[in-house]
């Protein structure tokens, strides 16, 4: 099949450090090569691929200074693809609604897969605009907000089998991965560890946005004796960060979409704890690759338990649930069905047929 996959420019693909979508774009793309598609890339230039890539612009827009608009790069990069719409069986986008207008006048099937937050009432009318656009959700839950567009399927983040395995080192701490920012919650991260008497080792980053919120709500807290903040990591670092922490925290209190900091953590074999908020518990199975809980007291109780739970088990859930090639049958199996004129409307979960079951049992 000849697949054109369109990435966001913020980040390379993969990125350098941070970056969930065009991580998980690159793990796609590379996934698809190794099956024998013919995959085009359309991304920044400093992006690595085995598939075609087509460089819209010279480097990632997150670390060119000189660019000033980061929409402008990204309307180019459309036109590039859709002058060589022919060269394509199905169109896969990484966009949200950029693309909407545009290539619902083609007839090269297309789809887009929303790897943001939906809760956003100014979004609505954009995509009731648009409601035929074929979506694509990364979990159940983030469907929520927009129950009445043409959602064709959910398929869940995937990592490469062996990019994070466990390593042989001794778990002495909590850990936080991710990005600092209000939603995310690093505050409570760093409030259970204390009242745990467990030290924390925070690696994550600050977008410019969250800056303020950094040095007035944050950096304060970064002086307390239990906390380490190692900042931004690259994916070489994650396997032994993550095994060396007794759990990962995910302490968000938003609609997360899917969250994939948690299935990193459980390749490792590192279970987690976090709030009951979006797609956890679609990821989290409570009492098995972790605990879901509603509150900080009930995460300050749920680390007592973490030593019970098998890091062996951890890692085999992953396997069974969110690998690469689980994540790759659930987008071939959409591709398929909007390349062939005749097939119905294809709903429900694709890629992982397991969630309900993953679900906190009450």
């Amino acid at each position: 099949m000849r697949i054109a996959q369109v990435a966001p420019l913020i980040e390379a693909v993969p990125p350098r450090f941070y970056g969930g979508t065009e991580r998980v774009v690159s793990f796609l793309t590379e996934e698809l090569v190794r099956l024998g598609h013919d995959v085009t890339l359309f991304a920044s230039g400093d992006s690595v691929s085995a598939a075609q890539l087509v460089p819209v612009c010279p480097r990632a827009l997150r670390w060119d200074a000189g660019v000033r608009d980061p929409i402008a790069p990204h309307f180019v990069m459309l036109e590039q693809v859709f002058r060589r719409i022919a060269e394509f069986d199905v169109l896969h986008f990484h966009l949200d609604y950029l693309p909407f207008s545009l290539f619902s006048r083609q007839p090269t099937p297309f789809l887009n897969t929303l790897h943001g937050r939906l809760d956003l009432p100014e979004l609505w009318p954009m995509y009731r605009a648009t409601s035929h656009v074929p979506l694509v959700s990364v979990s159940t839950a983030q469907r929520r907000p927009m129950p009445w567009v043409h959602w064709v399927a959910t398929v869940h983040h995937g990592l490469p089998e062996r990019l994070l395995t466990p390593s042989a080192v001794t778990p002495t701490y909590l850990a936080f991965l991710g990005r600092i920012a209000p939603e995310k919650r690093v505050d409570r991260a760093i409030e259970i560890a204390g009242r745990c008497d467990l030290p924390l080792k925070i690696a994550a980053k600050v977008d410019p946005v969250d800056q303020d919120y950094f040095e007035d709500a944050i950096r304060p807290l970064m002086a307390l004796p239990h906390v380490e903040f190692l900042g931004e990591i690259s994916d070489t670092a994650k396997a032994e960060f993550l095994s060396g922490a007794l759990g990962l925290l995910f302490p968000g209190d938003w609609p997360e979409p899917f969250g994939l900091a948690m299935i990193e953590a459980m390749a490792c074999g590192t279970p987690v704890i976090a709030f009951n908020h979006g797609s956890v518990p679609e990821v989290v199975e409570h009492g098995l690759t972790g605990f879901v809980v509603d509150n900080v007291t009930e995460a300050v109780n749920a680390v007592d338990g973490l030593a019970a739970l098998s890091r062996p088990a951890v890692r085999r859930r992953f396997q069974e649930r969110f690998t690469a090639q689980r994540m790759v049958e659930g987008y071939l199996a959409v591709y398929d069905q909007l390349t062939r004129t005749d097939s119905p409307r294809l709903v429900g979960l694709v890629g992982d047929r397991e969630s309900e079951g993953a679900a906190r049992s009450t």
